[in-house]
């Protein structure tokens, strides 16, 4: 992944998400989670690393925001 850029974190509440899981569905679908209750910017795919098990991907988020629901 590349890493995490100054933007991302230049304040209080932003957080960058590195997620890690067996496959594509159990990725996505955590992401989907936090989409539910917060200002997300997802990932539209996950990535795999040769060698490693598992797939990745990072998502970004806004807590400064109202809950969802």
């Amino acid at each position: 992944m590349d890493p995490i850029n100054q933007t991302h974190v230049s304040r209080p509440g932003l957080v960058v998400v590195d997620v890690a899981a067996a496959d594509d569905d159990t990725a996505l679908a955590f992401q989907q989670l936090l989409a539910e209750r917060w200002a997300t910017s997802p990932a539209q795919n996950t990535t795999h690393d040769v060698g490693q098990p598992g797939v990745r991907l990072r998502c970004y988020l806004d807590m400064r925001q109202e809950p969802n629901g």
